[in-house]
């Protein structure tokens, strides 16, 4: 294909993900640039917002940069970018290989790499949790002795909470580090098992731009968990005037400084312990789960686009256009098995507009399947979003919503 001439910047977004989740980060950053994609399959819900792509197997690195050198030579590329966490690496390698802005592949590995990010939480002072590397049962039972029970085991690298498992006394862990050990093996990453601390308070998260090394914090996210002993998230909250911002912002700053970022969007859990912020981990992308979206509709403030800018060099616009509340809630089923029905109240949401979407990804005959033996990405069947005023006005529509939107599943046992 011969060259093209591009009225806007070019920018090469490496693995789009799901339409589902991630389909408003591609549309946003379409809004302002030309966008080129680097995919695993050949586009279609992704196709009105690119000029152009190559198809490759994003699991080979080497194809990864072959494809998007060839894609470099066809468009005058002004970044490289990608919201997977799974392609952060190869991404920061395939920029810096084009003489591209990008954190190092380093500096992404260690951000990826929760043993690393502890490490570095250490030597730099950042309140985190105690960890310990364990790679058979055996050291996982010396180092849950070490920290302490409860405890939290979790792959070493991976995301979405897959293999996240809390262990309460000794005598569940063996089943605790098989799960765990599950989760590490499919990450695709580093196969190894931690064994931390337990940090016992609210989660919440920190949605960061940082910029040559300057971090501003723009909203945090409170999080609602599904039930002991795994850590699902089954809904987040985003209120531009969240008081609790100006508390958790110094230690996302410091955890994002400490792990060596400059520049990108990032997306740092973390725990409060008696008020305290305590560092869970920083993820060098936007967040999942609509994340960012609702950070929009709450601030009006464009992270996919200011990734997009980053990825370019470029100062992103930080500066809120509204001062609101957004909510969204997962549609999980009571109990693993057929999906049966999914309905919604359509009296109820054409009444109420603050009902802003409702999204199913799950069709009727799907199997759904709960933790222990599934995984959030096997459990749900959707989501919906409301905005409102504040925190308070959200979180009473979200429960105002939850007996009009309904999940029924006939069991397969």
């Amino acid at each position: 294909m011969p060259a093209r001439s591009h009225p806007r910047p070019v920018v090469l977004v490496v693995s789009p993900g799901e339409e589902t989740y991630r389909g408003y980060c591609l549309e946003q950053v379409a809004a302002a640039y030309d966008v080129v994609l680097l995919t695993a399959t050949e586009p279609s819900w992704e196709r009105p917002f690119i000029v152009d792509h190559a198809v490759v197997d994003l699991t080979d690195t080497a194809a990864l940069l072959i494809g998007g050198r060839a894609l470099a030579e066809r468009h005058q590329l002004a970044g490289v970018l990608t919201w997977d966490e799974r392609h952060l690496v190869p991404t920061a390698r395939l920029a810096r290989t084009l003489g591209l802005p990008s954190p190092s592949a380093e500096v992404m590995r260690g951000c990826r790499n929760k043993a690393t990010s502890r490490t570095l939480f250490a030597r730099h002072g950042v309140p985190s949790a105690a960890s310990i590397k364990a790679r058979t049962l055996r050291e996982a039972g010396l180092a849950a002795m070490t920290v302490g029970y409860p405890a939290v085991l979790k792959p070493a690298a991976s995301t979405g909470s897959i293999g996240v498992i809390r262990v309460d006394r000794p005598k569940e862990l063996p089943a605790a580090f098989a799960f765990a050990s599950t989760g590490a093996s499919s990450s695709g990453q580093d196969v190894d098992v931690l064994v931390e601390e337990y940090l016992d308070g609210p989660e919440v998260s920190v949605e960061c731009v940082t910029h040559r090394s300057v971090t501003t914090a723009i909203a945090v996210t409170r999080k609602h968990l599904g039930p002991a002993p795994y850590f699902d998230e089954t809904g987040h909250t985003v209120d531009a005037a969240d008081p609790l911002l100006a508390q958790v912002a110094p230690a996302a700053t410091a955890a994002i400084k400490a792990l060596g970022i400059t520049d990108g969007v990032q997306h740092v859990e973390l725990r409060l312990v008696d008020g305290r912020p305590r560092l869970i981990e920083v993820n060098a992308r936007i967040g999942g789960d609509m994340i960012g979206h609702l950070v929009h509709l709450a601030t009006g403030i464009d992270l996919p686009k200011a990734a997009a800018d980053l990825a370019c060099g470029t100062p992103p616009n930080l500066t809120p256009t509204r001062s609101g509340a957004a909510g969204i809630r997962m549609l999980y089923p009571a109990t693993s098995g057929t999906l049966t029905a999914r309905h919604i109240h359509q009296p109820f949401a054409a009444r109420n507009l603050w009902l802003r979407q409702v999204r199913w990804f799950r069709e009727i005959g799907d199997h759904l399947l709960l933790p222990p033996q599934g995984d959030q990405f096997t459990a749900r069947a959707g989501f919906y979003i409301v905005t409102g005023s504040d925190t308070h006005q959200v979180t009473a529509r979200l429960d105002a919503a939850a007996p009009q939107i309904t999940v029924t599943t006939q069991d397969i046992r």
